[in-house]
């Protein structure tokens, strides 16, 4: 009777083992599944276009026309208004071809009018500004600028806080389909790891979680 209750309890007792296996086997297995892929290096921004956004100011130049020279605020809208011009559409364009549009505007009025557009006060359109949000120190919105690094963004907004799961971190890219990467902004901001540091991409979304361990 005694060997039967031993055997039993042995067999019991395996069984038992094998459900723990499998379940940490079936966690080691998901974990896997969900870990996210490494940002890259490099993003390949080398033939970056700047774009005109509400919030920028351009210098709006008319060659022989000083008094329809002047610098003027793109509005909320993304329109901009000048001497003999209302209401001309400036979001998303790059300043070259805002100049030919005021040039087409200036032509019901003046002769053969060159204009040339220069920014002065950069924000850029919504869907290209670099957006921060979680445990940085000072969570904010940036404006992109043609090689902007990781590092870059973490001293524009004062590095993380004392809370923050800096290695947890991720960076959300619309450009690639709002695909996720992992970052490792404890390396990089506290240690110093300059491999941990990677180009951003217009539009990035940096999130930056709490740690609670």
């Amino acid at each position: 009777m005694q060997k039967n209750i031993r055997s039993v309890c042995g067999r019991t007792g395996w069984v038992v083992r094998c459900f723990f296996i499998s379940i940490a086997a079936l966690l080691m297995v998901g974990c896997a599944s969900t870990k996210m892929t490494p940002a890259p290096q490099t993003a390949a921004t080398s033939d970056y276009n700047y774009h005109i956004g509400p919030g920028d100011t351009v210098n709006i130049v008319v060659w022989r026309n000083p008094e329809l020279s002047m610098s003027v605020p793109v509005r909320p809208d993304g329109k901009l208004a000048s001497p003999l011009i209302e209401d001309l559409p400036a979001l998303g364009k790059d300043p070259t071809t805002l100049a030919r549009d005021i040039e087409k505007a200036l032509a019901k009025f003046i002769r053969d009018p060159v204009v040339t557009v220069i920014v002065t006060q950069f924000v850029g359109p919504y869907s290209e500004q670099i957006r921060v949000v979680g445990e940085a120190t000072k969570p904010q919105v940036l404006p992109y600028k043609q090689k902007m690094t990781l590092l870059d963004v973490m001293i524009a907004v004062g590095g993380v806080t004392d809370f923050a799961d800096g290695n947890g971190a991720t960076i959300l890219r619309a450009a690639d389909d709002n695909k996720q990467y992992s970052v490792r902004l404890k390396d990089l901001v506290k240690r110093g790891d300059v491999s941990a540091n990677v180009e951003m991409k217009p539009g990035d979304v940096l999130i930056i979680p709490r740690s609670w361990f």
